[in-house]
């Protein structure tokens, strides 16, 4: 007996993309489980949380076999369950790499732990498949013939639509893509990635290359740099905030107190002004709104620790179209950050109309 659907989707006003090359389409903001849904987050807030953002247009939803050791994984599972979603009007999406137990065979991306592993993340999820499941880091340690052929068994099992990959090197990437073809299996659909106005290199210049030629798309988290771009952290940092909360932000607490930390406060500063100035919005609301303007970007992973975090965030839906080139040339000016394009050694230009 199918679940009773108690509520129906309605995507308001959100766009959607195409994940990568494939046909699944995707809200342009969707929500993500780490550090909060199951972590820092337990019980009706997650609830409260995923309700409000499946009310507002976002039905994909991200986690891992790794957030919250699985905690995040069964939260969002049973909040489906009791919110009574349609499991086809979702995207759910998890990854795979660290395990939750210390075996030699517990984690990474050997056959057996991709099978086992999904195995278990659909146990935790309550679901008898995800639509995308993601290769949480790079293993090394396994043939990449070893790991296409794995994620492409689950998929023809039916436990997965799709696979992607979770800040790969393009090169990783390209490898996967060069073992799925000689295979006649599918490569990797989309690259989870870091990427924020602090955080561009690699999105935008060693994965460059990788967008044209295999149409990849990226699934973005940290766009608001863990909250760094939202001004919280401008005079010091607030008790109930993720880099007081959680140890792994240390490094970066640390650097605040350094010259680069002072720079980048001083333009988070300047982005504030701008933003409020000439866009009428916050600074959240702009870095959210510059990550899901550009075009290799399917989908920006929100995180939230309350429903009005998700409301508040989706403001930045009414900031994209604000964006002209003079706006972005505005911030360019500001970050001064921009990732060098490649060297030509001296080669003239190529004209702009024809094919680059």
């Amino acid at each position: 007996m199918s679940p009773i659907v108690k509520v129906e989707f309605d995507p308001k006003n959100m766009p959607f993309r195409r994940l990568g090359p494939s046909g699944l389409r995707v809200p342009v903001f969707s929500l993500g489980g780490w550090l909060t849904l199951g972590g820092t987050v337990l019980g009706d807030p997650v609830k409260e949380i995923i309700k409000v953002a499946f009310d507002n247009g976002i039905n994909m939803f991200d986690t891992a076999e790794a957030y919250a050791k699985g905690k995040s994984e069964e939260e969002m599972g049973r909040v489906i369950k009791e919110l009574g979603l349609r499991r086809t009007d979702l995207v759910i999406t998890t990854k795979l790499f660290w395990g939750l137990r210390g075996g030699p065979n517990d984690g990474g991306l050997s056959r057996k732990h991709i099978i086992e592993g999904t195995k278990e993340c659909l146990e935790r999820l309550g679901l008898d498949y995800v639509d995308v499941i993601f290769a949480h880091r790079p293993d090394v340690s396994v043939p990449m013939d070893e790991v296409v052929r794995a994620f492409n068994w689950v998929i023809e099992k039916g436990w997965a639509f799709y696979w992607a990959t979770s800040e790969w090197s393009a090169y990783e990437i390209e490898e996967a893509h060069h073992v799925a073809n000689k295979l006649g299996l599918q490569g990797p659909i989309a690259e989870q990635c870091q990427h924020n106005m602090f955080h561009r290199e690699r999105p935008e210049k060693e994965y460059h290359g990788l967008y044209k030629k295999y149409d990849l798309g990226t699934t973005v988290f940290s766009a608001l740099a863990s909250g760094f771009l939202t001004g919280k952290y401008n005079n010091g940092i607030p008790d109930d905030s993720r880099f007081a909360m959680h140890a792994m932000f240390k490094n970066t607490v640390d650097s605040l107190e350094r010259e680069e930390g002072l720079t980048k406060i001083r333009k988070v500063k300047e982005l504030s002004k701008l933003a409020e100035t000439e866009l009428g919005c916050t600074v959240t609301h702009l870095a959210l709104a510059w990550i899901a303007k550009n075009p290799n970007t399917s989908t920006v992973i929100l995180g939230a620790s309350k429903p009005e975090q998700v409301l508040d965030n989706l403001k930045a839906l009414e900031v994209i179209p604000k964006l002209t080139p003079e706006v972005m040339d505005k911030i360019e000016a500001i970050l001064e950050n921009k990732p060098a394009a490649p060297p030509t050694f001296g080669r003239p230009a190529l004209d702009s109309y024809g094919r680059l």
